[in-house]
């Protein structure tokens, strides 16, 4: 439970803060900064230069960290610290000698009692096969250098694939086997369908409590045979796959139907408009999938800690920016100069794992470098530690046609109507359906919140935090914990707010 009084060792403990603060900053302040120097701003600008007079600290000189990562709120307290710091050795002088002797013993008891056993980690990427095909959509996707805030949900994509896919034979159904296979792992096709099945069902069921979700899978055809009830039936069940027929009207007709599912789909959220160049031809199947998505924490950001500041993406913009200093698993790549994050959601059902470039960058570079091995051996290198976090609050919205990404990745054969083998589909008939499309609507919500029961959290001990300052592009992703499954995979590459100047 939280604490409504302040104890005498929790006394002690914040006037041990100041005390090294100050001394850190007094060591700071007779350093030599007269010179011109290259400096951030505080707006976490890259690489301009401002003289730095012999009274005047930059805004990262208090700290040790990396000056990109120093937000406002951090270092406009140091001052305030040295003016207090006599306040404080005259505090401490009246506190009983036997207390302040055993002062060490006690720091280090209070911490490790309040330390928590971290639960099982989930399995590791490698692993599983939504990482696997989320990791090469991903990838196949950003090659575009016109691609901008790329999201979508791997679990949604394969689960409908697999789906689609267990009913298609000969070549076909091969070309679907061969996309869904995890190249590092021996599990049979019928043990991936398991597994997403399996995934599905624990995001449902975390929903509402890890976080709010409205989601929806469906195979539309247009004028074909008719679909095998078995096949819906038993894919509605394992997959949540449903089956909607496009009406016989023409083009305009069938993407007015599609976008309505969207919105309808996304919980009443305006849907991305469709290219008008989707055909959609006798015969055709499309898989649509729709995901609106905005996590829970499991602390929230505290409002009072919210401010307008300068996100540095493609275009500089304002945004507002919410921080909070806590516990978190954290790793830093020095090699690879990035930071990775990872952010419990309420229950410890589901986390969000942020990738963050050291430096302000677009992600091209990140975007190459990511492998399943890596991606595992980072997760798994993370640790509880302190960290203070600044992340922006936005949305991150995209609408996708993978057809291309697909066929790069070696699904060719379903979509020629001539050698497409959905027998499955239509309970025995082959050479009139065939994959016309593959659609996927899907929004983020970065914000605030928490869960509902945050109160019976035990008060964090946190000391030196490490900075994670998110102003910047970075990858995310959303994963359960339970399963280890990926539900969403993306980039936050341009934030909406007010412009100032392109730069990245």
């Amino acid at each position: 439970m939280r604490r409504t009084s302040v104890t005498p060792l929790e006394r002690i403990r914040e006037l041990q803060l100041i005390l090294s603060k100050n001394k850190e900053a007094h060591y700071q302040e007779n350093s030599n900064v007269s010179s011109l120097q290259t400096v951030y701003s505080s707006e976490g600008s890259y690489g301009r230069e401002r003289n730095v007079s012999a009274g005047e600290l930059p805004p990262c000189a208090a700290t040790s960290e990396p000056p990109w990562s120093q937000p406002y709120f951090l270092w406009s307290r140091s001052y305030q610290d040295r003016t207090t710091a006599k306040a404080a050795f005259a505090m401490v002088s009246r506190f009983p000698v036997c207390l302040l002797i055993s002062l060490p013993v006690l720091l280090v008891e209070g911490s490790l009692s309040s330390a928590t056993p971290p639960p099982n980690p989930p399995p590791p990427p490698v692993d599983d096969p939504t990482w696997a095909l989320g990791l090469r959509l991903y990838q196949a996707l950003r090659s575009d250098s016109s691609s901008v805030n790329t999201l979508f949900s791997p679990l949604l994509v394969a689960s409908s694939l697999g789906a689609l896919g267990a009913g298609a034979a000969g070549t076909t159904g091969s070309q679907f086997q061969d996309l869904l296979k995890n190249p590092s792992s021996s599990k049979a096709s019928a043990q991936t369908g398991e597994l997403l099945s399996t995934a599905l069902k624990s995001f449902i069921e975390a929903n509402a409590t890890a976080f709010h979700m409205h989601t929806s899978s469906a195979v539309f055809s247009k004028q074909a045979p008719p679909v095998s009830q078995a096949f819906v039936k038993d894919n509605k069940a394992k997959f949540r796959l449903q089956h909607q027929p496009l009406g016989k009207g023409g083009s305009k007709a069938d993407l007015k139907q599609l976008h309505d599912w969207a919105k309808d789909s996304l919980g009443g959220l305006e849907a991305a408009p469709l290219e008008a160049e989707l055909q959609v031809n006798t015969g055709a199947l499309i898989l649509a999938n729709a995901l609106c998505f905005k996590g829970l924490w499991e602390r929230e950001f505290s409002d009072d800690s919210v401010d307008r500041r300068t996100f540095l993406g493609k275009k500089y913009t304002k945004v507002l920016m919410m921080y909070r200093a806590g516990l978190y698993r954290h790793y830093e790549d020095i090699e690879n100069m990035v930071q990775v994050l990872e952010a419990p959601l309420w229950g410890g059902k589901a986390s969000v794992v942020f990738l963050l470039p050291f430096h302000v960058e677009n992600l091209a570079r990140l975007d190459k470098l990511l492998t399943l091995e890596l991606l595992s051996k980072w997760l798994g290198k993370t640790n509880t530690t302190s960290v203070a976090i600044s992340l922006p609050r936005a949305n991150i919205s995209s609408k996708l046609s993978l057809q291309k990404q697909l066929l790069a990745l070696g699904l060719t054969d379903a979509w020629d109507q001539k050698v497409a083998d959905f027998s499955g589909v239509s309970g025995g008939s082959k050479g009139k359906l065939h994959l016309s499309g593959v659609l996927h609507w899907a929004s983020l919500e970065l914000a605030p919140q928490a869960g509902k029961e945050e109160a019976d959290l035990e008060e964090e001990n946190i000391e030196k935090p490490k900075m994670f300052y998110a102003d910047h592009p970075f990858i995310i992703f959303v994963r359960d914990n339970t399963t280890g499954a990926l539900l969403l995979m993306g980039a936050l590459d341009h934030a909406e707010g007010e412009a100032l100047h392109d730069e990245l």
